[in-house]
């Protein structure tokens, strides 16, 4: 798995806003790739009106589409290459680093530092060919928009490891999908404090069941907001997680294909991001720190959830 990188993404200019051109600049000077303009995919998942506000919004000068989303002059072009940097990661099972970043982005409204939802968009382009596609969501915060857009879908399954409660709020154990969708939503409520322990147990639990849904495609929410010292979360994981879990995902699953969500904390982003491709691409972890571990009454309030969740996916799934 590579980067997928062009400085258009530097061009979506939010100001001082935590989701500013920092994050990509803090990467230092990147191989350019050639994208593809993703604009032809937008109506997989969005409404033409909402596109078209983006589209006027930007050629205005910007502006606030919503209270933490900002548009730029140049954030149309910035978002829908996003997309098209996405759509090109899933066919070559690549990482497309882009931003403005996309899962809490709604069919017709924004949310979230989010404009348009290129996992979403991504998923839907491959599910319309008939594949099965897993979204595996590790940014620490729900994907809101994407677990709604798929939530009555049996095609693609949607699962996520999120701090509870939390911006932007649902994403308890409860949820787990509707009509021919039900049990392929699986939330993962994490308590605010839950640290390594916690976050592996959260995957080896779920990881039989996704692996049960036999997907012929995978693709990462890679958002890393959930390190111990990000700004916007409560959550305390190290940054040997993001390579254990990437090379978990890579033993596991075939065609994995990543795009970025969140990661706020500048100095460490740069440190999760390349732990993470390191484990997927089978190489040694680079940056490393001492484990965490959660307070006992975080443990035992994620071991409730954890609980009620396994009980609630028993009667869709045989492995858990």
């Amino acid at each position: 798995m590579k980067l997928i990188y062009n400085p258009i993404f530097l061009k979506h200019d939010t100001g001082m806003h935590p989701e500013n051109k920092k994050r990509l600049s803090s990467l230092g000077d990147l191989p350019i790739t050639v994208l593809e303009n993703g604009e032809e995919y937008l109506e997989l998942i969005h409404t033409t009106e909402y596109i078209q506000k983006i589209k006027e919004l930007s050629a205005q000068g910007g502006g606030h589409i919503d209270t933490d989303t900002m548009v730029s002059k140049d954030s149309y072009e910035a978002a829908i290459y996003a997309v098209g940097a996405t759509i090109m990661a899933s066919k070559t099972g690549d990482f497309a680093l882009t931003r403005p970043p996309g899962h809490h982005a709604h069919r017709n409204f924004s949310s979230g530092f989010c404009i348009f939802n290129n996992i979403a968009i991504a998923a839907q382009y491959h599910a319309n060919q008939g594949k099965k596609v897993l979204i595996i969501d590790i940014d620490g915060h729900l994907g809101c928009s994407t677990e709604k857009i798929f939530y009555d879908s049996k095609d693609v399954m949607y699962w996520s490891l999120h701090q509870f409660p939390a911006f932007p709020g649902g994403g308890d154990a409860h949820e787990i999908g509707e009509g021919e969708g039900e049990g392929y939503t699986i939330n993962v409520p994490l308590p605010p404090g839950s640290a390594d322990e916690i976050f592996m147990d959260a995957i080896e639990t779920f990881l039989p069941v996704a692996k049960e849904f036999k997907p012929d495609i995978v693709g990462i929410s890679a958002g890393f907001d959930s390190h111990q010292y990000d700004l916007l979360l409560d959550l305390r994981l190290s940054l040997n997680i993001f390579h254990k879990i990437g090379r978990i995902f890579a033993e596991n699953f075939n065609n994995i294909f990543a795009t970025l969500e969140g990661g706020y904390n500048i100095e460490i982003f740069p440190r999760c991001l390349y732990n993470f491709l390191d484990g997927i691409n089978n190489n040694e972890m680079k940056f490393s720190e001492r484990n965490t571990d959660s307070m006992i009454q975080t443990f035992y309030e994620y071991e409730g959830r954890k609980a009620l969740t396994v009980q609630l996916l028993k009667k869709h799934w045989k492995s858990i």
